[in-house]
Parts: C-alpha cells; structure tokens; sequence
C-alpha cells in the first residue's frame, strides 16, 4: 500500500488518450491519460464514466451539448450516451470507470487501447 503521486505519474509517460491505470477499488479502475485534440465519438453501453479534470481543458462533446472542463472540475458520462472528448494541448485528467470498461466502447479504430493493452503504471 503505497501513495500515488498524480505528478510522477504523469511524468511517465507522453502518449495520448492512452489510459494508464494507477488504481483499483471495487472493480473500479482509476485511470489517468494526457489529451491533446480529438478521440473519436463513441459510446460505453454498460458502464458509465467519470472524468476529473487535473490540467488544460477537456472537452466532452455530446450529441446536443458541448460540457467543457477545467481543472477542479469532474462529469460523468452516463452509459450509453455518445460522447466525443476534445483537449487542448497537454491537457491531463482522470477516469474512473469499471474494469469492464472498453476504450472507445464498442468502435475498433486504429487509436483504440484495447483492455488487456492498457498499462499499469
């Protein structure tokens, strides 16, 4: 049982929207990642996700509203809602989401981190 440091965890890494997960409690996954522009629209039919905003700007675009985040600032996306997040450069943030749950939900593209891909850091 050891503390998280949010900053050195950060620091380990540069890719984007590439989720590393740094903890777990109930089967929920904590997971942080970097963003810089646009993911792709998709949605999460089981589970619903939360993101906490750590750094930058991040924006989750949602089919009739645009719920745009800064640091401090957290929203869950329901299940089954298509949603489309967009950073501004270097933007960090947090998700806390069941294991179960797929990066890009059900949609396969070539920036899609599969589960069993997603690194512990």
């Amino acid at each position: 049982m050891d503390k998280i440091t949010l900053a050195d965890k950060f620091s380990l890494f540069d890719e984007v929207w590439t989720p590393k997960i740094i903890a777990e409690s109930n089967g929920q996954l904590v997971k942080i990642a970097k963003g810089s522009g646009e993911l792709v629209w998709h949605s999460h039919e089981n589970e619903d996700e939360l993101f906490l905003v750590l750094k930058g700007q991040l924006t989750l675009k949602l089919r009739d509203i645009d719920i745009v985040l800064n640091p401090g600032e957290l929203f869950v996306v329901p299940k089954g809602v298509e949603h489309c997040p967009e950073a501004k450069e270097d933007t960090h943030f947090m998700m806390i989401e069941p294991a179960s749950t797929q990066h890009t939900g059900a949609l396969e593209t070539d920036v899609t981190v599969s589960a069993d891909a997603q690194e512990w850091i």
